[in-house]
């Protein structure tokens, strides 16, 4: 059991003995929606020394960042925008670096906690030097779980790390199984949105613009996760996620959509209990649970006011309308690199339709292709999950330079 057997509680004595001195902090993606957000949270300076950010391509924002946090090393990953951090940084006494190398030596800096918030594959290899050299690493990048989930965990369980999941949805559950009696559960339960196309039909999603897609009636997020919202290819990322984290398989992981956003998971245990984790959508909510954890820590998002919300839906997900969350399960079952095709595949996908190269239904059909075309070779190593990736993404490109034609 990733959560509650192998990643917490080895890290739990060292979180309690040295509960007196500042947090050392080390912010991966800080220029990002989660690490902006996990920034706005830090708020006293005596309680946390900031080690390490680590951003993008914004550079004059890693900068007032660093700036503003006292950070120890400023790093961005885009060589192209290093001479503004260079440049803003001077004479301030911290350190700048850019590139992917940069990126991971700013992970394997020791740090107590560490928000691994880079997007897509290419945090994966920051967020596994986090893992080996850091105390708790709080997982905001699905992807990575979900490319290499056999090898992260290992390196969780070889390393006595504490992970700790971001997501509201999988914070949700971890905070449901509080007792961490996860033998005794029934099923977990993952709730959805359903996007901007939530009531939609075929027909207006295979007309949906970039524009209207990005337009999540709830969540303030990302492009790209947002768009992974609209086409519930977020979703089935998170299905996979939640069998690594909770050694779960798929037929015990339910999804249900819940427009109001107030339920964010459930947990149904074999008495007949069912424990819920509800909380206005905000992120800062499951950001604040991973800094402080196994405390809390006061935020400034709303208070949930039940009586005001008045109702609450749920409803199944339409899997023909949404068929990513099909093959999401079809992945889980075939095992091996069909994850990390899935999640490579999305995301050339995903940049294909931002930039009106493909339509919006393309998106889901692009990862089917691809998948049909690769299968699920095995992968037990860091390498061969590169290489996979690597190569789906050469497929799905392809595939979408075929729609485009």
């Amino acid at each position: 059991m990733a959560i509650t057997r192998r990643a917490v509680v080895p890290g739990l004595k060292d979180r309690v003995d040295d509960a007196a001195r500042p947090r050392t902090i080390t912010i991966l993606g800080s220029t990002g929606s989660i690490g902006t957000q996990t920034i706005e949270l830090l708020g006293d300076r005596s309680r946390y020394q900031v080690k390490a950010l680590v951003g993008g391509k914004n550079a004059a924002l890693l900068a007032d960042q660093a700036l503003a946090l006292g950070a120890e090393l400023a790093v961005i990953a885009d060589p192209d925008f290093y001479p503004v951090l260079k440049e803003r940084l001077a004479d301030s006494g911290i350190a700048s670096a850019c590139g992917p190398d940069a990126v991971v030596a700013a992970a394997a800096l020791e740090a107590d906690w560490t928000m691994a918030a880079i997007t897509g594959a290419a945090g994966l290899p920051p967020t596994l030097e986090a893992i080996k050299h850091g105390r708790s690493v709080a997982l905001a990048n699905k992807e990575a779980l979900v490319c290499a989930g056999d090898v992260m965990l290992r390196a969780v369980e070889q390393a006595g790390a504490t992970l700790l999941p971001v997501d509201s949805e999988h914070n949700a559950i971890f905070q449901a199984l509080a007792d961490g009696n996860i033998t005794r559960l029934d099923k977990i339960v993952l709730t959805a949105s359903g996007g901007p196309f939530r009531t939609a039909s075929l027909e207006e999603m295979k007309a949906a613009t970039p524009e209207r897609a990005l337009k999540h009636p709830v969540w303030s997020m990302g492009a790209k996760i947002s768009i992974d919202s609209a086409t519930m290819m977020n979703k089935g990322l998170e299905v996979i996620e939640a069998a690594r984290l909770f050694s779960l398989t798929e037929d015990r992981i339910s999804v249900l959509v819940h427009p109001q956003s107030v339920v964010h998971g459930l947990v149904y245990y074999q008495d007949g209990s069912v424990l819920a984790q509800l909380g206005s959508p905000d992120m800062r909510i499951p950001i604040a649970h991973t800094l402080a954890w196994p405390e809390r820590v006061e935020t400034q998002a709303r208070r949930l006011d039940l009586a005001a919300v008045s109702r609450l839906d749920f409803e199944e997900p339409d899997v023909v309308r949404f068929p990513a969350l099909r093959l999401a399960r079809e992945v889980l079952r075939a095992g091996g690199g069909a994850p990390a095709i899935y999640s490579a595949a999305n995301e050339i996908a995903v940049d294909a339709f931002l930039n009106k190269r493909i339509g919006f239904l393309d998106i889901a059909e692009t990862v089917d292709k691809t998948l049909q075309h690769l299968g699920a070779p095995a992968v037990e190593t860091l390498e061969t999950v590169f290489a996979v990736d690597a190569e789906a993404r050469r497929v799905a490109a392809s595939l979408t330079q075929s729609c485009a034609a």
